[in-house]
Formats: C-alpha cells, sequence, structure tokens
C-alpha cells in the first residue's frame, strides 16, 4: 500500500495513477509492493532528519529509509517540496517532471540503484528516465 502524508500545506494529486506508477517500476524491477510511506516536508524538517539521522549537514530534496523484507519493498520517503520547487527552476523542468523523478529515485534506492559513484548515478539517472516515460505516456493516455 502507498500512502501520501504532508507536514506543509502542500497538497499531492494524482495519487491513484502515481500510486500504480510506482507499483508498476517496483513490478519491473522485480521486486512486490509492500507499504510505502511518502512524506512531502519543507527543507527544515527534512534538514533535520538529514542531521539527526544521517549526520549530513546538508539541504537534500529526498531521504529514504527503506525497511524492506527481501524482495518487499518497504519504507518511508521523505521529500524536500521547497527542495523540489528550486530544483526545477535550476533545471529548466516542470516541478510535476521534478517530483516524479524524486518520487522515483526513492524508489529505485530499494530496488538496489545507488548513486554515489558517477557511473552509479549515471545509471540511475537513466532508470529515471525510463520510469518518468511510463507515467507520461500513464498520463497522456488519461
Amino acid at each position: 500500500m502507498i500512502n501520501f502524508f504532508s507536514e506543509t500545506d502542500f497538497e499531492f494529486k494524482n495519487t491513484a495513477v502515481i500510486s500504480k506508477w510506482i507499483e508498476d517500476v517496483i513490478a519491473f524491477e522485480g521486486f512486490e509492493l509492500g507499504d510505502i510511506n511518502y512524506i512531502f516536508c519543507n527543507d527544515d524538517y527534512l534538514h533535520k532528519l538529514n542531521v539527526d539521522f544521517l549526520q549530513h549537514d546538508t539541504l537534500t530534496d529526498i531521504i529514504s529509509f527503506d525497511n524492506s523484507l527481501g524482495k518487499e519493498i518497504h519504507g518511508e520517503i521523505y521529500i524536500s517540496v521547497e527542495r523540489v520547487k528550486e530544483n526545477a527552476m535550476l533545471f529548466k523542468t516542470p516541478f510535476s517532471q521534478e517530483l516524479d523523478r524524486v518520487i522515483i529515485h526513492g524508489i529505485l534506492h530499494y530496488c538496489g540503484y545507488k548513486d554515489k559513484t558517477e557511473s552509479e548515478a549515471e545509471l540511475m539517472r537513466l532508470k529515471e528516465d525510463e520510469a518518468l516515460q511510463i507515467i507520461e505516456g500513464q498520463v497522456n493516455n488519461k
């Protein structure tokens, strides 16, 4: 089950479409859906998590806590809406597309993809792009 929560006034829409997309990506990667909670928050909220749990004193757009059991995906994904908005402007991409990229980024981590090295980050970006093509096809076919 996929749940969406907000610690800000941000209201996430299209939950049914996005949930189906996430499930499709998880299945395509050979995993099963367990329980995933998305929590949308601001920079301060996510920064505190980053310091308290990861000892990183930096801003970030996403932190994911993986509680998966074997091939069954479970976890909590925290997303800073402020950071996603800023990154969308920086990368000259629509906010909705940048948000989708971050949403699926956490899932791809749960599926075993990393992004610490240049080659890992390149593969992660490729997998994100593949997933974005799927959601764009689902949205355009509605």
